[in-house]
């Protein structure tokens, strides 16, 4: 179909029921901020570009490769070796060819204000604790609200608007009063340990995952495992806190935000604070023997 048989309104027809006419114009007219258009960043594109959002500004450093067709949507044979932003923006467009998207390559923190100035929400899709870090500090001070998900087998959820904690905070990284880009491998390390522990006390997530494997992860021996349902599913939510936060509706997270868990068809909320904390120890041991074996 040739752009010129392309219609708006047509495309977004049977979007109006779950959104109004109304909320749809300001879908058009929204702007989000996605750094990270891989695994579910990517997948929170393909749910706001088909949504009819109207304004993208994507980021991303490197191209596509073999192993990202197993769970990137924007992944195929044709693009590998592509820069992964300009692959994803060429088949929005393929989508909605009235979409407005700016790319950047891996300049993009120097573009980072005006980013997130011009948008509504920014989505965390990288996998990189400098470039979280770097996004969050900004948008708070900009204001801005930060949509995001866990390192778990399970898909996750959180929303951390500007006022909030933020995972650094909250978590308990080592990384505050460190510029975002003189982090060091220690830190990053424990700032992962810290994900994993909050993450092992507050979802049934060790349970559907092969332990030992993430043992290998956690003490960097191999790659981080992911998993098409799993991480689809979770760029779609955070496609949802995106559209709710463009539409100016209540988002249905906060800044802890929730695990769905696929397998038992439950959501799994954050502990109370006096039953992770008796956990916590337990957790931590756990986490230090899976690592050393």
């Amino acid at each position: 179909m040739s752009n010129e048989k392309f219609s708006y309104a047509e495309f977004t027809n049977r979007n109006i029921g779950f959104v109004t006419e109304a909320e749809q114009a300001k879908l058009k007219g929204a702007t989000v901020f996605v750094c990270g258009t891989g695994g579910m960043g990517g997948a929170a594109i393909l749910g706001l570009v088909r949504a009819g959002i109207g304004r993208l500004i994507i980021a991303d450093l490197d191209g596509f490769e073999v192993s990202n067709l197993n769970r990137q949507v924007f992944a195929f044979m044709h693009n590998i070796d592509v820069h992964k932003a300009e692959a994803t923006s060429t088949i929005c467009k393929q989508i909605n060819p009235e979409i407005d998207i700016t790319v950047y390559h891996e300049e993009w923190p120097e573009h980072v204000e005006e980013a997130i100035t011009q948008a509504a929400i920014v989505i965390n899709g990288t996998d990189d604790l400098a470039a979280s870090l770097l996004l969050y500090r900004v948008a708070r001070k900009l204001g801005r609200t930060v949509i995001d998900a866990y390192a778990s087998p399970l898909p996750s959820i959180y929303v951390t608007k500007a006022g909030a904690p933020t995972p650094e905070e909250r978590l308990g990284y080592p990384t505050i009063g460190t510029e975002w880009n003189a982090v060091t491998q220690t830190q990053r390390e424990q700032s992962f340990l810290s994900e994993a522990e909050y993450i092992m006390i507050n979802s049934s997530s060790r349970h559907h995952i092969d332990l030992a494997l993430a043992g290998e992860v956690a003490a960097g021996r191999r790659s981080r495992m992911s998993f098409a349902p799993m991480v689809i599913c979770t760029g779609m939510l955070m496609s949802y806190e995106a559209i709710a936060g463009c539409l100016q509706n209540p988002h249905g997270a906060d800044h802890r935000g929730w695990f769905f868990n696929p397998y038992k068809a439950r959501v799994e909320h954050p502990k109370n604070p006096l039953v992770a904390a008796v956990l916590r120890p337990i957790v931590r041991r756990f986490l230090n023997k899976m690592i050393e074996s």
